[in-house]
């Protein structure tokens, strides 16, 4: 993902209407912890009503975010990334979910030609009434926002940034295999080729269009002719430390009842002062080529750190410090159990 509207030199321009703040020292694990998550808070708890569906569990969660960084940096053409492919593959299907792979010879930036492959994994897929829920599965190859310039060529593990989402799909697919009782279909899509955007330390101007081209590609040839859904969830780093879900700007531009529908389900379940209902910035990511070119309604959880000064994206991203040391279950609990509101209590 990328920012709208943001050069691509300047390192603390990282949402259109982020702050610029000083609070948050990040880039070590000492800082990061001053990022903290706060527990549930008591007025979520008050709040919270009718919650709905099975329970999320982090830990399992957890395990799949850890199995995927065991390949190493699943960087694209590279075997770490053809053999994790493979793993997802498979433990999708190990799950119950119907899997189907849809592969592509991609441009980067750069001119280098990239194999890629999205992974297409369907709960229920004779229904016609479906959901949407996608993430990305790649590693950004170069930690270019990493405060130490010598890492700035060197691959980043994306615990957070490529794993945490699907891992997060990976639990939402075990529970509705083991339930099966959902009333409408769900199509978990792991895109591939998000993170081979313009680099910060090359001569080429950052374009949108540089990003997220597994989605541009699957959204311009679906995996179903005619493809629908009735709402998409994009998930994208949402297992960091000290993360919050601010309401993505161009979600609330696409697909405006959709954000009120996640976040109120993220209130409903007890997680609201993770989830403030206010908007944070736009970001070029995913969700933006399902809504303009399939027409879904499609929204982007994303986390937004306004007071970090390394980044609005928070102190690992894009940095050698996204491992799994930086990920934290109760965030991957309280993302995981707002999708599960969400896809429980469709009428």
């Amino acid at each position: 993902m990328t920012f709208i509207n943001c050069n691509h030199n300047n390192k603390v321009c990282r949402y259109a209407v982020a702050l610029l703040c000083s609070v948050c020292v990040c880039g070590a694990s000492l800082t990061i912890q001053s990022c903290g998550n706060s527990k549930k808070a008591s007025t979520d708890t008050r709040t919270a009503m009718q919650p709905v569906g099975p329970v999320f569990v982090a830990d399992s969660a957890y395990a799949y975010c850890e199995a995927q960084c065991a390949f190493g940096p699943r960087i694209m053409n590279s075997d770490a990334h053809d053999r994790c492919g493979e793993w997802i593959t498979g433990k999708f299907q190990s799950l119950g979910m119907t899997v189907q792979t849809q592969s592509a010879q991609l441009k980067g930036y750069d001119g280098t030609m990239l194999r890629s492959t999205n992974i297409i994994a369907s709960y229920k897929p004779e229904l016609t009434d479906r959901i949407l829920v996608c993430a990305h599965w790649d590693s950004r190859p170069w930690a270019d926002n990493d405060p130490d310039e010598a890492n700035h060529h060197t691959p980043v593990m994306a615990a957070n940034d490529g794993a945490s989402g699907v891992a997060v799909m990976l639990e939402l697919a075990r529970l509705l295999g083991a339930q099966d009782s959902l009333a409408v279909g769900v199509d978990f899509v792991c895109f591939d080729a998000e993170d081979w955007g313009t680099p910060q330390w090359a001569d080429t101007p950052d374009s949108g269009d540089t990003w997220a081209l597994g989605a541009q590609h699957w959204a311009a040839n679906p995996h179903k002719d005619g493809y629908k859904a009735r709402l998409g969830i994009l998930l994208d780093m949402v297992g960091g430390r000290g993360a919050k879900f601010y309401q993505e700007g161009m979600s609330k531009q696409f697909a405006p009842a959709i954000v009120d529908k996640v976040w109120e389900a993220a209130h409903t379940v007890g997680y609201g002062s993770m989830f403030p209902k206010a908007e944070g910035g736009m970001v070029t990511d995913d969700h933006i080529p399902v809504n303009e070119k399939l027409k879904i309604p499609t929204i982007d959880i994303i986390n937004y750190y306004p007071d970090c000064e390394q980044s609005s994206f928070g102190p690992t991203w894009h940095t050698v410090s996204d491992t799994m040391e930086n990920i934290d279950k109760n965030t991957l609990q309280a993302v995981g159990q707002t999708v599960v509101q969400v896809l429980f209590s469709v009428q």
